[in-house]
């Protein structure tokens, strides 16, 4: 399996991100997990297709409407099995 992890900086906490990556990569069948970070960044981790993985990076680096994304860092790697815990689905996580 294909994944990516991708941090997403800008006004992305407290606008409903979280729950926008949720349904989005429900819609793509993609199982993995998002959550804030410290430092006011939103992590994610997504595991599946390489089309539906692309799409949902395309997704981030727009956000929903109340958002306002100004960075998108990924990082691609080949994953054997579910994402970290054997999380299956996707999962708003801290």
């Amino acid at each position: 399996m294909l994944a990516v992890r991708v941090v997403v900086r800008g006004r992305v906490q407290g606008v409903g991100f979280r729950a926008w990556v949720v349904q989005r990569a429900t819609e793509l069948g993609i199982s993995g997990q998002v959550a804030n970070r410290a430092d006011g960044s939103v992590g994610v981790e997504g595991v599946g297709a390489r089309g539906a993985l692309e799409r949902f990076v395309a997704a981030l680096r727009v956000g929903p409407t109340h958002a306002r994304v100004e960075q998108v860092e990924e990082e691609w790697f080949e994953r054997e099995g579910a994402p970290r815990g054997g999380v299956h689905g996707f999962h708003i996580t801290r």
